[in-house]
């Protein structure tokens, strides 16, 4: 497993999805857009999602949707 580059502008957490487990999740700002990835702890599977700045917990939510779809396919294929 690759371990995350630390960033100094990024803002990050451990959380607990129902679904996933265990997920790290980074905000990375650009400009007016927020950059939000979601890591599977276990697995190291990463996804990202970007949008508008001032959205970052609909950022949030698609970010872990996109994780839950990916553990889901890697665990149908």
């Amino acid at each position: 497993m690759v371990a995350l580059q630390r960033r100094p502008d990024a803002e990050r957490r451990l959380m607990r999805d129902e679904a996933a487990g265990e997920v790290i999740v980074e905000f990375v700002r650009h400009g007016a857009f927020l950059k939000c990835s979601a890591v599977h702890v276990a697995s190291g599977i990463e996804v990202s999602a970007t949008g508008p700045a001032h959205e970052p917990r609909g950022l949030e939510r698609i970010a872990i949707a996109k994780l839950n779809r990916a553990l889901a396919a890697r665990a149908a294929g």
